[in-house]
């Protein structure tokens, strides 16, 4: 029992730095211009917006889970 729960909570970890790592790899090359959205989507303005958003919402997200394992 204990060693499925250890492996979960491994499994649990790996997928959430998968998301972390790809979310700011897809924000930072929208901040870039490397990656731009359609014209009817709202082209390069908002393709920059969006990828701050990301960016911020991303790194709070791991500050705020840093301290609740901490707590």
């Amino acid at each position: 029992m204990a060693k499925s729960a250890s492996l979960r909570k491994i499994l649990s970890f790996v997928i959430w730095l998968t998301g972390v790592i790809v979310s700011l790899s897809v924000a930072f090359a929208m901040t870039d211009g490397t990656l731009a959205l359609p014209k009817w989507l709202g082209g390069a303005p908002i393709a920059l917006i969006a990828g701050w958003v990301v960016i911020i919402t991303t790194v709070l997200g791991v500050v705020l889970a840093i301290i609740d394992y901490l707590t």
